[in-house]
């Protein structure tokens, strides 16, 4: 018999078969991931479901995701889940996690959210030093609305409303909002990471386990951004777009850590 995948919870009293390389964790829906082929956002809903699985928190985590791609959410992650409206997610979590602040707390936002109709709520978030978890997938465009310039959207892209590139001239600079947030003296933990190839899935999902475990250090405002692709939109096959990323999106958006808790 081949290998064989099985959706179980992970459990590690489970003795697992010599052949069995997966084991779908509980805190994920049964429902199939309907995302673009080469979109970023299953990976990323796939390894933070794990992280929970792994930390055994799945009772006693709350996720707020607002208005975009960002609200399938709902559909997949077998967690407790809070709408919020267009780029108030992080208003919501600062309320769940002031009245009950032994929960684990985490919003879920693309760009055009976070970075645009959201700054208000995001900067102000991060500036309280709010004890909650950011993730923030940026691929540089709005995704769910037909691809329109983001905040992030790079100098000469175009996107159906920057159709001859973004002109930085008269429609400024692409926001980083790691570097911008990472100023603020209330911020704990600020790292951009990506999905595109296996090893960076691996250290994304090392950077959503350490920001949780600040968070339950009770350290302050945590946010980990995650450039990921938008083949759909970019127009690219799911290759191409991974390309884009190492070529285009990596040189403005370095991975790495921008801010790390001191060792007291």
């Amino acid at each position: 018999m081949g290998i064989q995948v099985q959706e179980i919870p992970i459990n590690p009293e489970i003795v697992q078969d010599e052949n069995l390389l997966y084991c779908k964790p509980d805190t994920l829906t049964p429902k199939p991931f309907h995302y673009c082929p080469g979109c970023g956002h299953s990976t990323v809903h796939k390894i933070l479901m794990e992280v929970v699985a792994e930390m055994g928190i799945q009772e006693e985590i709350i996720g707020v995701a607002p208005v975009g791609c960002s609200v399938f959410a709902y559909d997949y992650m077998d967690v407790d889940m809070q709408e919020a409206a267009h780029g108030r997610a992080c208003a919501v979590a600062t309320g769940i996690k002031r009245m009950m602040p032994d929960k684990f707390v985490f919003t879920y936002q693309g760009d055009g959210d976070l970075a645009a109709i959201g700054t208000a709520e995001t900067i102000h978030a991060a500036n309280r030093g709010e004890n909650i978890l950011v993730v923030f997938i940026n691929n540089a465009v709005y995704g769910m609305t037909s691809g329109q310039m983001a905040p992030t959207t790079l100098p000469g892209m175009v996107s159906t409303t920057s159709p001859f590139g973004r002109d930085v001239h008269t429609m400024g600079y692409p926001i980083k909002v790691s570097e911008l947030l990472a100023t603020l003296p209330a911020v704990a933990y600020v790292t951009r990471q990506s999905v595109h190839t296996p090893g960076n899935v691996r250290k994304t999902k090392k950077a959503l386990q350490k920001a949780l475990e600040y968070q339950k250090q009770g350290l302050g405002f945590c946010l980990v951004e995650i450039v990921s692709n938008c083949p759909s939109n970019w127009k690219m096959t799911p290759l191409e777009s991974n390309k884009f990323i190492d070529d285009k999106m990596i040189p403005y958006y370095p991975l790495g850590d921008v801010k790390v808790p001191e060792v007291k």
